[in-house]
């Protein structure tokens, strides 16, 4: 910035120059003051040399904490010179200088401190996107704080601007971590395994890498292709201990809890095999030796089980899963003072332990203690992982009654069995009146006194009699006592008897407790397998829920191996409530290791320190955990600043001091702002013996890491007031105050100051605003993200930019979403001429010139396609219109046009209407009758005349009403809408499709005589306006049946001619008709049959082309229709509700959207009636009958739709989400087939062939001087677009593929930036080339803007 008052290269003239970090630019000289000049200047030449090559791109990989003490001095002393710089210029220096004093902190991992100055260089460098290795250290930064949701934004921004960024494999590997813990599995799956094919160096190893990808299998329940991927891993060659300790104990315990895996001996024998084998391999694991008690006494070998309950007690320390395992054994057994004694130590050890509650619950009813038993139940129902709470609060109940009726009918209170306790043994009633009678001393009148004397020697006789119990239980030999340190309750009774009343357990309080796992246990039985480790999983969150062993090594990396893990982090011990497991401790260890990936610690290797659940246990949560906040940690330090906290702080990855920010964000991944304890936000896998306890981990975990750390800076994002993580924690609050200074100046009234603006995303009141992140914002030159202050709690505004709706960068606001970007086959369309980015060549100059123009780019060398062409900030949601509509236009009425004849239809006003970007959607009623359309061809019952085993993807759905989703068991309102995919036939559906009718009719003529059944009307819109109560009917749509083939469906598509041109399958005027091959579903015809309720989730439609669907009838269908200008919102909400927008399979809220002001266009589809729905609209669709339905896409040659086609493209890239429809092909296909008339369509055609162009040519002459020979592969006729077989990204003309690929004539293509990244000098890649510059000179040349056409095309 010239503004500055300090330069960077003036204070570095001091001594000599020195270029600091891959900032692009040199920096304009400035002059400093003398004094700040010997500041800067006491860093030798040397160390300033030293100091440019470090930043983000070494985190995890500088050993600081080992040999690198020499360049932890350095850094440290250069953070304390550019601190004192800043300081005595006021905050006045070049906006460089914060990033470089970011990537120090970072280096040092003083997290707090980079943060702030990343914020800073943020809100001063407006094409800060353009700094990959800024975008990098952001990204870190907000991974060490489990603020996924803009971690993911900024690594996301990186390999967009830089795809061949150098730590591309740390971004995919962090990237599967954090879609994992959202449980968002093909991401993260496509994630894990882009690392894996990179052969640049990273901080975890492949084999590790592997590992993650089998427990992702396992969490997703696919089990046998988890066993598969396990036994794989196991066959490698030079496998480390740890990991191989860790895959037999996920192999393991899978086997044990998971039904599908064979019969229960045969399981349990290999189950028990696996966990020896990993035993042997890391005999420390507590994990490891808790789960083999468990399967020991899961048949039976009860010496065997306590002996190795004792072992993990003694690796692991306390744990609550272990007792309560412990306790089962000795209920089973018939020890009811043994078990109360271990239940107790559960409970005190993890206060919301429900299994535990549960199970001692039992034991006290068991004794008829009944009012023993309903505190006990009533502690359990508080976990908020309590999975069968109904069941408990009806057992509550009738415990309750029965003690109403012996009250008010027996004269005895108690049954018999209560009448052998000891007269030493009080009650629950006199231990309660002894409380108050303590309470109250000073007042008591002399009888009460006397009471008191003699309740209290009583109750020093129990205690003294329940010291002798533990001591007994401590001297048998017996694995079965706490362990010396743990301490005993001291209410607990030590006589034998199985009939002895059991002395009530202390009231724990119950605040503040997270709860641990829901398992139901058995009372009598070996707990379900899932329910104890859950306790775990709880802290992690519900993220966790997905893993699915017990413990699925935490998150897989509980690694601690994850050589970044943080230690605390990972590992939480099994009892969850206290943070301050000694389990950390050996995190630490293993951190310390990391490089070599999961190093064995004292702990449980990848599960965790020893008691902590593998990672799948607290699966990805913990993982994330682990995987959050280690991986931050690359450097495998074991001590980060922020988190060598000691134990006691053990949970939280922020040390006590760090501002986490929107740190809440990130971490409660399923549920919006609140931690709250519903467990995750994927179904609770297995919980019940099945199950594993990690299955339920919730989400209250994973925030706490975060927020517990900074109170009073961080509010948490549900609120309107989130502030940034980046509260600076500086020791000299002069400095912070600098730091964060200024930085309001760019930001919106109402802002906090004491947030830097950095991500917008942490400073937006909505927790998953699109925009929000600066990552996101990046393609905003806007200066202040915070100016999304205004928006509400739930705003869907986008934080990069102003309310205002100032363009991007400077573009109109309709062009804000960012043009095409120039990676390898890139279109670089801007939709204006006024927004294409200045360039050395002129969007009009002859192929000559631009070749020319071209000409010495290549001999840069292929390191970077960003040499190629001006970078493109990426793109991003477009904020929300301003103003926002006033409540009563949320309803608007949906343009519909009513045909009388075949002229109406044809006539061209009507093509207009539909394609005028102000009407999002178009109903074109009494269409099929005007056109004479023989729908019949389309019915159930010719189709199965037609082709009867022609296949049919099914969805089974739950059927619900229209306007409303709710979750399986109809307690709340969700956004997930989730169905099973299968196969079947047309013949077979169709008889489905049938038998449903026939059932309806049964059922409605049922109804008539009975009661009303709810069911019926679910498909209706909803007049229940409550609570909906499941399970919810199962329902199957018939959908994407494919109508392309003209041999089988020739009179179907025949009879299809008949609509006007425009909306015609092919037509010329239509620019998917240009693509030259099939797309299927988009340039054919797909066919839908439905039952009532069938459901097409929220979406738009591929590339935001527009759609045409017609209703075949004999049924209705209801449609919800949002503008497309509105998609911003709709994205945020599916962020917040952990969605993936463009993926995902969601039912919007329509509350939710009222409340964001989005308006919502809703109708209904009869048989005949045409919908047609325009670019980019956002649509969801219901049967309300039994009707099919038949659709297409088509692309009008207009402005408008390629420009959302084009924005569309480049955020999919941005997503890594492959793009159906390839805009560079398509791009140079109607370059060639079609005359232009509309000067703005012209202008991005021509650019996006400019950008191609030199692309292609500046790609060829790097190749050349390469010395890599360019094979001539000529195009076959209708050969598809490629895109690269790794990323899937469009790859135009220059094909990567491999030396055997292209022996056997597969041509396996890649793209250039995965070329490199398998072979870096592309040896064992051979390059073809489709197109002869020559031809592409010649099209780009006679492609010229053509005169207006005197009529628009009908």
């Amino acid at each position: 910035m010239k503004s500055c008052g300090v330069s960077l290269a003036a204070a570095a003239a001091a001594a000599s120059t020195a270029s600091f970090g891959d900032e692009e630019k040199k920096m304009a000289a400035g002059k400093a003051s003398g004094q700040s000049e010997e500041d800067f200047a006491s860093l030798t030449a040397e160390e300033r040399e030293l100091l440019s090559g470090l930043d983000s791109r070494l985190f995890g990989f500088l050993r600081l904490h080992e040999d690198g003490a020499r360049t932890k001095a350095l850094l440290l002393k250069a953070v304390g010179c550019y601190e004192s710089l800043i300081l005595k210029a006021e905050g006045k220096v070049e906006s460089d200088f914060f990033c470089q004093l970011g990537h120090f902190n970072l280096l040092l991992e003083d997290y707090p401190k980079a943060l702030s100055a990343y914020q800073r260089y943020y809100s001063l460098q407006s094409d800060y996107w353009k700094n990959a290795a800024f975008l990098y250290g952001l990204g870190l930064v907000y991974f060490h704080y489990n603020a996924f949701q803009w971690a993911i934004k900024a690594f996301r921004e990186v390999l967009y601007v830089d795809p061949s960024f150098c730590r591309a494999k740390e971004i995919h590997l962090r990237l599967g971590l954090m879609f994992k813990v959202n449980t968002d599995f093909e991401s993260s799956l496509k994630h894990f395994q882009l690392a894996l094919v990179d052969c640049n160096p990273c901080t975890l190893s492949n084999a590790e890498i592997r590992f993650h990808i089998a427990h992702l299998y396992e969490t997703q329940r696919k089990y046998h292709s988890a066993k598969e991927a396990y036994e794989q891993l196991l066959q490698t060659e030079n496998l480390p201990a740890q990991v191989k300790a860790t895959v037999l104990q996920q192999l393991g315990w899978m086997h044990h809890t998971v039904d599908q895996l064979g019969d229960k001996a045969t399981k349990e024998n290999y189950a028990i095999q696996c966990l020896q084998k990993s035993l042997e391999a890391d005999p420390n694991s507590g994990q490891s030796w808790y789960f083999l008690g468990r399967c020991y006494s899961s048949i039976g070998k009860v010496q065997d089980a306590f002996i190795s309950y004792r072992q993990s007690i003694d690796k692991s320390e306390a744990s609550a899963d272990t007792w309560c395992s412990i306790g089962v054994l000795y209920q089973q057994q018939n020890q009811p003072m043994d078990a109360l004694q271990a239940y107790i130590c559960a409970v005190q050890l993890d206060h919301g332990h429900a299994a535990a509650w549960m199970d001692l619950g039992t034991l006290y009813e068991s004794c008829n203690q009944s009012q023993d038993a309903i505190k006990c139940y009533l502690n359990a129902t508080r976990s908020k992982n309590c999975s069968n709470t109904s069941a408990l609060a009806a057992r509550i109940k009738y415990l309750q009654n029965t003690l109403d009726a012996w009250s008010t009918g027996h004269t005895v209170s108690h049954p018999p069995v209560q009448q052998q306790v000891h007269s030493w043994c009080l009650t629950p009633q006199k231990l309660q009146h002894l409380e108050q009678l303590r309470a109250n001393r000073n007042n008591l009148n002399p009888a009460q006194k006397l009471m008191l004397e003699q309740l209290e020697s009583q109750f020093v006789l129990m205690q003294q009699q329940q010291q002798t119990g533990v001591a007994q239980v401590r001297s048998t030999g017996i694995a079965n006592g706490p362990t010396a340190d743990s301490s005993l309750p001291t209410n607990s009774v030590s006589g034998q008897q199985p009939q002895v009343a059991l002395t009530r357990v202390p009231n724990i309080t119950q605040h503040g407790i997270r709860p641990t796992c829901p398992g139901q246990p058995m009372a009598n039985g070996p707990f379900p397998a899932g329910s104890v480790p859950c306790s775990t999983a709880r802290t992690l969150g519900s993220t966790d829920t997905i893993l699915i062993g017990n413990n699925h090594i935490t998150g897989s990396g509980s690694n601690g191996n994850v050589p970044y893990l943080q230690r605390n982090a990972l590992t939480l011990p099994h009892n969850r409530t206290n943070l301050t497991s000694s389990a950390e401790e050996p995190w630490k260890k293993q951190l310390s290791n990391s490089t070599q990936g999961l190093h064995k610690g004292q702990s449980s290797h990848l599960a965790g320190p020893n008691s902590e659940r593998p990672l799948s246990s607290t699966g990805p949560s913990q993982h994330l955990q682990a995987a959050g906040t280690g991986i931050q940690n690359q450097n495998g330090h074991s001590t980060m600043p922020s988190n060598s906290v000691t134990q006691g702080a053990a949970l939280n990855h922020l040390p006590s001091h760090t501002a986490t920010s929107g740190g809440q964000q990130g971490i409660t991944l399923t549920k919006e702002s609140k931690p709250s304890g519903n467990t995750s936000a994927v179904p609770d896998t297995n919980r019940h013996s099945g199950e594993t306890p990690n299955s339920t981990a919730s989400v209250e975990g994973l925030p706490n890491h975060v927020h517990q750390v900074t109170a009073d800076a961080v509010s948490s994002p549900s609120h309107g007031d989130s502030k940034s993580p980046g509260l600076l924690s500086s020791d000299n609050p002069q400095l912070s105050a600098l730091l964060m200074g200024k930085a309001n100046n760019n930001v919106g009234t109402g802002t906090c100051d004491k947030v830097n603006n950095i991500h917008p995303t942490v400073h937006t009141k909505t927790e998953n605003s699109v925009a929000s992140s600066p990552s996101s914002a990046i393609s905003t030159a806007t200066p202040s993200p915070k100016s999304t202050e205004q928006t509400t709690t739930n705003s869907v505004t986008s934080l990069n930019s102003p309310h205002s709706g100032h363009a991007v960068n400077g573009d109109a606001l309709e062009d804000s979403q960012s043009p095409i970007k120039t990676d390898p086959p890139l279109i670089g369309h801007k939709p204006n001429s006024q927004i294409i980015p200045s360039m050395s060549v002129s969007i009009y100059p002859s192929s000559a010139e631009v070749l020319k123009a071209c000409r010495n780019l290549g001999k840069n060398g292929l390191s970077n396609s960003s040499i190629l062409l001006d970078k493109c900030p990426p793109p991003r949601p477009p904020p929300p219109p301003h103003p926002p509509l006033p409540k009563d236009k949320l309803n608007p009425p949906t343009p519909s046009i009513y045909l009388e004849n075949k002229r109406d239809a044809f006539f061209p006003p009507l093509h207009q209407f539909c394609t005028n970007p102000n009407n999002p959607v178009t109903v074109i009623r009494g269409l099929a009758g005007a056109l004479k359309l023989d729908l019949g061809l389309f019915s159930t019952k010719t189709l199965v005349e037609a082709n009867n085993e022609h296949l049919v993807e099914v969805r089974t759905q739950l059927l619900q009403p229209s306007d409303e989703n709710w979750d399986p068991t109809g307690t709340k309102k969700i956004w997930r809408c989730e169905s099973s995919k299968s196969q079947t036939t047309i013949a077979k559906y169709a008889q489905y499709q049938a038998s449903s009718f026939q059932e309806s009719l049964k059922e409605e003529n049922e109804k008539k005589s009975h009661h009303k059944d709810h069911s019926d009307n679910e498909s209706t819109s909803s007049d229940n306006s409550g609570r909906r109560k499941g399970p919810f009917k199962t329902i199957k749509f018939g959908t994407n049946i494919d109508l392309s083939d003209d041999r089988k469906w020739k009179l179907q598509l025949h009879e299809l001619t008949k609509l006007p041109a425009f909306v015609r399958v092919v037509s010329a005027g239509n620019l998917l008709s240009h693509v030259g091959h099939t797309i299927l579903g988009m340039n054919t015809v797909q066919l839908y049959m439905k039952v009532p309720g069938s459901r097409t989730p929220g979406h738009q439609e591929n590339n935001n082309f527009c759609s045409v669907n017609i209703n075949i009838g004999p049924g209705d269908c209801e449609w919800f229709v949002v503008p497309e200008n509105y998609w911003g919102i709709m994205n945020d909400f599916c962020e917040r509700n952990n969605m993936n927008f463009l993926m995902g399979s969601w039912w919007p809220n329509l509350e939710d959207l009222y409340e964001a002001n989005v308006p919502v266009y809703r109708f209904i589809q009869r048989p005949g009636d045409l919908v047609w729905i325009n670019a980019g609209t956002v649509h969801w669709v219901q049967a309300i009958g039994w009707c099919n339905n038949i659709a297409w896409n088509v692309g009008p040659l207009t402005a408008c739709q390629y420009k959302l086609a084009v924005e569309r493209y480049e955020w999919n890239k941005l997503q890594s989400v492959k793009s159906i429809v390839p805009m560079v092909h398509l791009s140079w296909n109607i370059a060639r087939n079609i005359k232009v008339s509309d000067p703005k369509l012209f202008e991005m055609i021509k650019y996006c062939l400019l950008r191609t162009l030199k692309q292609c040519q500046t790609l060829r002459e790097a190749l050349i001087a390469a010395g890599k020979e360019i094979v001539w592969h000529e195009r076959t006729k209708e050969e598809p677009a490629h895109y690269c077989s790794i990323c899937e990204v469009e790859v135009f003309n220059l094909l990567y593929v491999t030396n055997e690929s292209n022996s056997r004539k597969t041509y396996i293509v890649h793209c250039l930036d995965c070329a490199r990244k398998i072979s870096g000098n592309l040896e064992n890649f051979v390059v073809l080339e489709q197109y002869k510059m020559e031809d592409l000179m010649q099209v780009y040349d006679q492609f010229t803007l053509a005169p207006p056409l005197p009529s628009s095309l009908s």
